[in-house]
């Protein structure tokens, strides 16, 4: 049965001014982006073929290029090809992503556009659909392209995923290091956060003035994060300020927040990505997994048996 992924998109879009990331603030961004805006955290979810994408609704011919500018963007940096289909006879079936322009009195008030993203099994990418009104399509353009490629969150950094935009117009320079990690040959789908952190972090050193500084900031940046997602699925202390931000976080969405997390943290220990391998923490995480009614968790609690 197909999953349908919700991606709300640019659900406000509020004026802010701050200064440059630096490095510990671009990894928190790389690290937010991994959370779906529900409060839960997130697989890699990825293309792994060509993307074949047909425009259409009101005013497509007057939107096409720029949002076919979006698309190439992001499909460069992630080494995808991407074809326009749109005046085939056979677009409709042809297309496996398909860009809606809405009249704009469609949608939510606060929801100028969205994405869909459709897959079987959240590691690849089947089909994604984008909706966007007419009247914010161009400022739309980039922030959707993003999510349709399989980067799902809205992290408070220097990105066209943030709620506090810093440009709609152009990709930014963590907007490819995003890019670049999730679609790198080290990167596969259905990566938990843990596995894919060390990916990203390590595509932003490359783009790091001091190297060694970025790598000693990166190991404390994995010790902090690491502890405060062990309270966090604990339900010690406060909620990560990633779930508070996204503003459509439940009770039974942090709940069930937590119980991934747990999962998550069994698989980092087990494997020893973003910590160093601990067979009993993997066992103790796994098992408060499989308790909360992880699947994944109790399936890998056979390797202990």
């Amino acid at each position: 049965m197909r999953r349908l992924c919700w991606v709300l998109c640019l659900a406000c879009w509020l004026p802010g001014v701050a200064m440059a990331d630096g490095f510990d603030q671009g990894l928190a961004t790389l690290w937010e982006v991994l959370w779906h805006q529900s409060g839960t955290p997130t697989r890699i979810v990825r293309w792994e073929n060509d993307i074949r994408v047909r425009i259409r609704g009101l005013d497509a011919q007057a939107h096409r290029e720029h949002t076919l500018e979006a698309l190439r963007a992001v499909t460069a940096e992630a080494g995808i090809k991407l074809i326009d289909v749109t005046d085939l006879p056979e677009a409709e079936q042809a297309a496996n992503l398909n860009v809606e322009i809405t009249a704009d009195n469609q949608l939510e008030d606060n929801q100028p556009c969205v994405t869909f993203l459709d897959f079987r099994t959240e590691t690849r990418i089947d089909s994604a659909t984008v909706q966007m009104r007419s009247r914010d399509a161009w400022r739309c353009d980039y922030h959707e392209a993003m999510h349709v490629m399989g980067v799902r969150g809205h992290p408070a950094g220097q990105t066209v995923l943030s709620y506090f935009p810093w440009k709609i117009d152009g990709l930014l320079p963590l907007d490819r290091v995003m890019l670049h990690a999730w679609y790198s040959s080290r990167m596969a789908g259905g990566m938990t956060p843990f596995e894919a952190l060390p990916v990203l972090a390590d595509e932003l050193i490359a783009t790091m003035p001091d190297k060694a500084a970025a790598i000693q900031a990166r190991d404390q940046f994995f010790a902090t994060t690491v502890q405060q997602m062990n309270d966090y699925a604990k339900g010690k202390g406060d909620i990560p300020a990633v779930v508070k931000r996204s503003g459509k976080a439940t009770a039974e969405g942090i709940r069930f927040g937590r119980g991934e997390m747990s999962y998550f943290l069994g698989i980092a220990y087990l494997e020893g990505v973003t910590v160093q391998r601990d067979a009993s923490q993997a066992q103790r995480w796994l098992e408060r997994a499989a308790t909360m009614g992880n699947r994944g968790a109790q399936a890998k609690l056979g390797a202990f048996r």
